[in-house]
């Protein structure tokens, strides 16, 4: 009988556009990855500002795991609590200006230990409409009563905030959106949270590290909470959420998702402390992923496409979940290899090509891009 239901349901995928069948990677070398017996320029990587290539990241973890093995084996709770650790993210709470700070093996953890635990029944939460699907996996796990308001829209969220009165309130939303690539905006944020009182958590996955002043992200200003990942711009694994004072020592006692998981080794943050000084000194590399991406969508908005992103996400408007598909096959054809997002990724019948731009890339790169989506786009008119 399952196997019955998993093949009706693939095959229905497949009908409508939506069927999922990654290509396999042999070997990733800088800015290019080995599929299918050709070399191929990627931009469907979230490796920000190249750091996961880098060689001395590479030596530095290294030695790293040489020294202290690799791995914890024993849940935080237990005997993973070391020193090494704690001072971690002790550095990651003041480089970044927080009271405290907490490391999960990845993001998606990190959004589900948080708000199944910070949020409960009887709390209103009240989200961004384009948040991640780990945040509302999360959220919908905590109990809590939620709202969606228009994406990055202050006046919705102003009105979903008056809706509310007395209640006591959590707003959830992203720094700089995994999709759409747009900046929320922080001044409108932070003016709504001086006239209403709640608890403001902000997802910073794809800000941290290589936007704002030292790769410090864009929400502070506003954020209680603020979730960074070291799989993007940190070209590490795993991720930190950073606090105020207090609530780690409350997530030590009521986080499910952190009291049964084996920690990340010791081997893990003694690495995250040498990337935070890496990422410190890495504004040229900021500087250079800023002049790619503003020189990428511009290229594309001459040429007549329709492109969003405020950063370095961009995302190419394609509408049509096969269209986008058969876009990326003819991208990968000439060598270009890129996400095509689909639903429930993105809205349905609101398929875009999602492009990920990288410090790796050059003046150069983006020009080849600019001209095989073109040639691709007139291959399938």
């Amino acid at each position: 009988m399952f196997a019955e239901r998993f093949k009706n349901r693939l095959m229905l995928q497949q009908q409508t556009g939506l069927y999922r069948q990654p290509p396999e990677v042999k070997i990733r070398d800088g800015k290019y990855l080995s599929i299918e017996e050709r070399r191929v320029l990627n931009f469907a990587s979230n490796d920000y500002l190249g750091l996961g290539v880098s060689e001395e990241l590479r030596q530095r973890a290294a030695r790293n795991f040489g020294k202290y093995g690799t791995s914890s084996s024993s849940s935080r709770l237990v005997s993973g609590n070391y020193s090494i650790i704690n001072k971690a993210e002790k550095e990651y709470a003041s480089y970044f200006g927080y009271g405290d700070a907490i490391f999960f093996p990845s993001g998606y953890q990190a959004n589900l230990g948080i708000l199944s635990t910070i949020l409960e029944r009887g709390d209103t939460v009240i989200f961004d409409k384009h948040i991640h699907a780990s945040s509302v996996k999360g959220m919908t796990m905590s109990g809590a009563n939620f709202l969606g308001y228009n994406h990055n829209s202050m006046p919705h969220l102003g009105k979903r905030l008056e809706m509310c009165g007395s209640q006591q309130v959590a707003v959830l939303t992203e720094s700089l959106f995994s999709m759409d690539g747009d900046l929320l905006d922080v001044t409108g944020l932070g003016k709504l949270k001086e006239r209403c009182r709640f608890l403001a958590i902000v997802d910073e996955a794809h800000a941290f590290g290589a936007i704002g002043s030292g790769g410090r992200g864009i929400a502070g200003p506003v954020a209680d909470i603020a979730v960074g990942t070291f799989g993007k711009a940190f070209g590490f694994f795993g991720a930190f959420v950073l606090l105020p004072e207090g609530f780690k020592e409350y997530l030590f006692n009521f986080s499910s998702p952190l009291i049964y998981t084996t920690t990340l080794p010791e081997a893990h943050a003694a690495t995250a402390i040498d990337i935070l000084e890496i990422i410190e000194r890495s504004e040229d590399r900021r500087k250079h992923l800023r002049d790619v991406s503003q020189f990428l969508k511009e290229g594309l908005r001459l040429e007549g496409f329709r492109v969003t992103g405020d950063a370095h996400i961009l995302a190419l408007e394609i509408g049509d979940e096969a269209k986008a598909v058969n876009m990326a096959r003819k991208l990968l054809q000439r060598n270009i290899f890129v996400l095509p997002a689909r639903y429930p990724t993105v809205p349905l019948h609101r398929s875009i090509l999602r492009i990920g731009v990288t410090a790796l890339h050059e003046e150069e790169d983006i020009t080849s891009f600019i001209d095989h989506v073109k040639g691709a786009s007139g291959e399938l008119k």
